[in-house]
């Protein structure tokens, strides 16, 4: 015995690496031996993202890592700063900073109240562990229950679970209240499947668990939930410890749920944030829009073009002073402070001073404008009537409002399947017995309903023999793991085909009474009573892809039934059988039925008994035990005879097929990640028409690494270079491919949960890379993929492998489960299902909405939708801003750049709060440039905004160099209006504050009507607020010049536009130069639809979006020319009638 313990410290061939050593109670063992408590983690879970010491610094430093929350503060801070140090003469400065500061503030407003919402919300994370972690457990310790919270549960502790109850904890089962030693389990808040899974105890420790002295090694926690390796040393008295193997059928999830079993007892081996649940857990992290990431960027742009102008003027104010008298002039000496005051200081001060001029370039308002929009435009998203579900009585719902517009730019969607693609509820289609399909039509108990021929061999109405019909339905009451419900009538099992399997059995007579004491009872159709002893059950396992049982009828015959995939039976079955199957397998199997062939064979007493001994020896093996158990399982299923096929359907959701082919439609590749079984994935996949007829699978799982006389990394990497050959060396070029697909040839994937273990944890580095990059360029030049038996945190790695690939696509999940939740988050869009697997994918979502069938409208039309309002808002704010802020600049130029304004400070402050705003909101919450019924007929719209087409650098440098030319206009032509000094009837000359105010009227209304020829769908809230806000503009210019304001220390616009407006000229100009600007784009349009009406507007679609407001104007080539000609006429008369004054 010591030499044991000490080849377990020092090493030794039994010796396991990286393994934990666990005493069930804390009790020593042996019980003289010292002990020595191992440390290990409590139970506590923690989700929250914050405490309350690092939750300020912590939300400051993730605010402010958002270039544009950064430049908000330093220009705030620089404002600030600019008041206390400018010059007594700068009076015009400090009025501009003192209308600039009071508007600042609202963007950190926002932020502030941002911060309190993301600590509201981690409260409330905080609030649900404290109630997890505050759970009363029952926990055995010296003979007493002893009732402890749940987070003072230790590595060890011997708890006692009721039925209903969820496990607080990772548990080796000890104990169950069911006589066979089982228990049943639902693990929906874990994989998604809610139906009931067996677990085993451990033997020799049912009777007497409270005394029970014994060590668990295992393996340290890992996030696989399938996967279980350990085994527990028994102790009784001074005898030898007894050795038991223990697998995933003896562990208990914590999360999972006890079901019909009264009670457990196990022993906790993994707890806290070492279970797997935890382990699986994604954590919540703040996502961004591509549109945001754009915002950057041209920020960044507009931001060195201001530092620049600033940089500029400076310079050239400080050359200017160098000339003689240009200085300190006589009708403005300096003071004696500003005499010593340093030069440097001056130059910077002079720098602040025209950051603090020219800032309004970066549009401020932009970003609150922004987020009202998103706020506002979610509502529309709750408020779709063809969102709400009748069956449950809700809607769609808004978790984050920050995403809208990415809806519009998904570019992979990663789908669960049970729950989200299903509805979960196998139903029995029908049979095939040698050949001669059956099809259940009424309640006869009797196989002679409906029977039809299905194969060359039969004649038609001819029907197999009644012993075969009855050997078949035998097997299908005998090989399953059902359980019969204690309470209800109805079963339980672990795949829910099997009960579907079952209560097709029971349409035809033959009805299964349960499990007692390892005896099966079968009810058959003359009313007796059948019972058979459960030898052996051989589990279903996706490298065999089939499952069996050895049963001994009361006559002493003993019998192998077996069930499974196709191809997995008819290599193992007498070859003249096989096609009277195959044709009707492979039509079900198109038609998108779960298929499954049944077979048999009669066991001799000395083939039984050499299998017999094969199966104890294999499953007390502590090496290789599964591939021992799959030697002999192997050796037993050859030489069966076919009996017949069965086809299940799991019925789809409701327009999931037509969801799925929408979205592939619209370029979407769509990915189905799931831990159901493979076979059950597949079908769905062909019912969702993800999977075609024509298409060549291409799998990629255990199941196919199995190849004699080579390693599985060797077939590993032999598979994936001959798969990468076919999928993308052998492609045609991208342009050539066709609208469906995205190679010649369609390819679907299948890849499972270990397999992808491999291909991402190599242990090669070099290997590792080369798997990855080889897996990902096969899955993303195939139209459909497959992820079967994959862990919650696996589906998160797929995602992110696709997010973080080249090109950085954006991803969308969805699902219904608990499960589904680390896919959720990771992806830069989640979507939550409101089905019946809890609410947890709800909750952790961005989106919410009731069915699958949803998803195509919400894709499809209010994703471009949001896309394409937010990218024109974007791009114009851009725009105006620059219109505004450059004949500013050029003003400097005519100044001696003394920073000087053109414009009035309240006009400078109202621009971009009153003036602009209420338009372009308007615009971004109700544009709809294409009706939605036409976004939804034609999915091929979609593709016509992907890849942020509308935000990139094309569309960005017109928009700006078209508002370079509008401020061009706009400055210039006032300027040639000035170059005669009598304007006024009066003969008395503009002054340079009329100067600025014929710019900033002819700026709001060019700008404004630009806006209004970009609108195609017009509603009374667009007219009230575009009309409007010019209206307000003239009342404002009145109201603002014709009172005398008593908190300003000067009245610059007194009666400016009053008198302005009582020129002819001032009338003619701005008319003229509002026509001027808006002439090329219109010029543009007119003569596209005369000349190019043919022309393929995809080749341009990225750069000229913005013209789709102007082409629903002009609707034909004769309205186009007509209205051209009709404003052509206007602009030259009000031109000539100017030229002549």
């Amino acid at each position: 015995m010591l030499r044991r313990r000490l080849n377990r410290w020092f090493g030794g061939e039994d010796r396991r690496v990286d393994s934990r050593t666990i005493y069930v109670g804390h009790r020593p063992c042996p019980a003289n031996e010292v002990f020595i408590p191992p440390k290990f983690c409590d139970n506590r879970i923690v989700s929250s993202k914050y405490t309350v010491w690092n939750f300020l610094p912590k939300n400051l430093f993730e605010q402010f890592r958002r270039i544009a929350n950064f430049y908000f503060l330093i220009i705030f801070l620089v404002q600030v700063r600019a008041s206390f140090v400018c010059m007594p003469t700068q009076t015009v400065i400090s009025d501009i900073i003192f209308f600039k500061i009071r508007t600042s503030w609202l963007p950190l407003v926002f932020l502030t109240v941002l911060i309190c919402s993301q600590g509201y919300e981690d409260w409330l994370r905080h609030k649900a562990d404290n109630e997890v972690n505050k759970y009363r457990v029952t926990v055995l310790e010296d003979g007493r229950r002893i009732q402890k919270e749940s987070e003072k549960i230790k590595v060890g502790d011997v708890l006692e679970v009721d039925e209903d109850e969820t496990f607080p904890c990772d548990l080796i089962l000890l104990q169950s209240s069911r006589d066979d030693g089982t228990c049943f389990v639902t693990t929906a808040s874990l994989d998604g499947e809610s139906n009931h899974k067996t677990h085993y105890t451990v033997p020799d420790t049912e009777r007497d668990v409270e005394s029970l002295n014994a060590t668990i090694e295992c393996e340290q926690p890992q996030p696989d939930l399938y996967k279980f390796v350990g085994r527990m040393h028994i102790y009784k008295n001074n005898e030898e410890p007894t050795l038991r193997s223990l697998g995933p059928e003896n562990l208990l999830l914590k999360g999972a749920t006890l079901k019909n079993t009264q009670s457990i007892c196990g022993v906790a081996v993994y707890t806290g944030m070492e279970t797997k649940m935890a382990l699986n857990y994604q954590g919540k992290s703040q996502k961004r829009s591509v549109v945001e990431k754009s915002i950057n960027a041209f920020l960044l742009v507009y931001l060195c073009i201001l530092v620049s102008k600033a940089l500029v003027c400076t310079t050239l104010k400080y050359v200017w002073q160098s000339k003689p008298g240009q200085d300190e002039p006589w009708y403005n000496e300096k003071t004696l402070k500003e005499k010593e005051t340093n030069r440097y200081l001056n130059m910077f001060t002079d720098f602040l001073s025209f950051m603090v001029l020219f800032n309004f370039i970066i549009p401020v308002s932009m970003y609150v404008t922004v987020e009202m929009q998103k706020f506002l435009g979610s509502f529309f998203i709750s408020w779709d009537k063809d969102f709400f579900d009748s069956e449950i009585e809700e809607g769609a719902l808004v978790n984050t409002s920050d995403l809208n517009e990415e809806l519009g730019q998904v570019e992979y969607v990663f789908t669960d399947k049970t729950g989200t693609l299903t509805q979960n509820n196998m139903e029995f289609i029908e049979c095939c017995i040698d050949g001669h399909q059956y099809k259940y039509r009424d309640a006869s108990s009797e196989v002679d309903g409906f029977c039809v021929t299905d194969g060359p061999m039969n004649t038609v109405q001819q029907k197999a023999g009644r012993e075969r019909e009855e050997l078949f339905l035998r097997a299908l009451c005998l090989c399953h793991t059902v359980q019969v419900k204690e309470s209800t009538e109805g079963f339980i099992a672990s795949s829910p085909d099997e009960i579907a399997l079952v209560q097709g059995a029971m349409r035809y007579g033959f009805t299964f009474l349960g499990l007692e004491s390892k005896t099966m009872k079968i009810l058959n159709r003359t009313n007796d009573v059948e019972m058979y002893e459960l030898l052996h059950v051989l589990n279903f396992d996706p490298v065999r892809r089939r499952m069996s049982v050895i049963v001994r009828s009361i006559s002493g015959e003993t019998l192998l039934f077996c069930k499974g995939a196709d191809s997995s039976i008819f290599p193992r079955v007498k070859q003249e059988e096989v096609e009277k199957i195959r044709m009707h397998v492979e039509r079900n199997a198109t038609d998108g039925y779960r298929t499954l062939c049944v077979a048999y064979k009669h066991l001799t007493p000395e083939e039984y008994d050499q299998v017999d001994s094969g199966l104890r020896e294999a499953r007390l093996a502590l090496q290789d035990r599964e591939e021992k158990l799959m030697a002999v399982y192997n050796q037993v299923e050859t030489g069966m005879n076919l009996i017949g096929a069965t086809a299940v359907e799991d019925r789809l959701q409701e327009e999931a097929a037509e969801t799925m082919e929408a979205l592939q439609g619209a370029g979407i590749k769509v990915w189905v990640l799931t831990g159901d079984k493979m076979e059950t994935a597949k079908s769905t996949c062909y019912a969702c028409r993800l999977f075609k007829r024509n298409t060549e699978l291409l799998e990629l799982t255990v199941r196919t690494l199995e190849y004699p006389g080579k390693r599985r990394e060797d077939r590993l990497h032999d598979l994936l270079l001959e798969y990468h050959k076919k999928t993308v060396q052998d492609a045609p070029p991208a342009k050539t491919r066709v609208a469906r697909n995205w190679s010649s040839q369609d390819f679907g994937f299948i890849v499972d949960g270990a397999t992808l273990s491999m291909v991402l944890n190599s242990s090669s580095e070099n290997n590792l890379h080369d798997y990855k990059d080889l897996f990902l360029q096969i899955c993303q030049n195939c139209t459909s993929v497959l992820c079967c038996r994959m862990a919650p945190l696996q589906k998160a790695q797929i995602v992110k492998m696709v997010k973080n690939s080249k090109g950085s696509p954006i991803t969308l999940s969805v699902g219904d489960g608990a499960n589904d939740v680390s896919m959720i988050l990771e992806a830069h869009v989640g979507i939550g299902i409101k089905g019946k697997e809890g609410r947890q994918a709800v909750r952790n979502s961005d989106y919410a909405i009731p069915k699958l069938k949803h998803l195509k409208k919400l894709l499809l039309a209010h994703g471009h939708l949001y896309y394409v309002r937010i990218a024109h808002l974007v791009q114009y704010f851009f725009y105006k801003n620059l219109c505004f802020i450059l004949p500013q600049f050029l003003y400097q130029f005519f100044c001696g750049c003394s920073q000087q304004p053109l414009y009035d400070a309240a006009y400078l402050t109202m621009y971009n709060i009153c003036f602009t705003s209420m338009p372009i909101l308007a615009y971004s919450l109700f544009e709809q440039h294409i009706s939605i019924e036409m976004l939804l007929e034609n999915a091929t719209l979609y593709r016509q905004i992907g890849k942020n087409a509308m935000l990139r650098w094309g569309p960005f440098l017109y928009w700006t160099l078209l508002g370079v030319f509008h401020g061009l206009v706009f400055f210039f032509g006032v300027w040639f209006l000035f170059s005669n000094p009598a304007l006024q009837d009066n003969g008395q000359a503009f002054g340079n504050w009329s100067y600025g105010t014929i710019v900033f009227t002819i700026l709001v209304f060019t700008v404004t009507l630009k806006l209004a020829l970009d609108t195609r769908h017009w509603t009374w809230i667009n007219h009230f607020v575009i009309w409007g806000s010019l209206a307000f503009y003239v009342f404002f210019s009145f109201f603002w010049g014709g009172v005398i304001w008593p908190f300003l220390r000067q009245q610059r616009l007194y009666f400016v536009f009053a008198n302005m407006l009582s020129s002819v000229s001032a009338w003619l100009v701005i008319i003229v130069l509002i026509l001027l600007s808006l002439l090329p784009e219109i010029l543009y349009v007119v003569l596209r639809k005369l000349f190019l009406f043919n022309f393929n507007q995809k080749s341009v679609k990225g750069i000229f979006c913005h013209f789709s407001g102007l082409s629903n104007v002009f609707a034909s080539r004769w309205k186009s020319l007509v209205v051209f000609i009709l404003f052509f006429g206007v602009f030259f008369i009000f031109f000539l009638f100017f030229y002549c004054v």
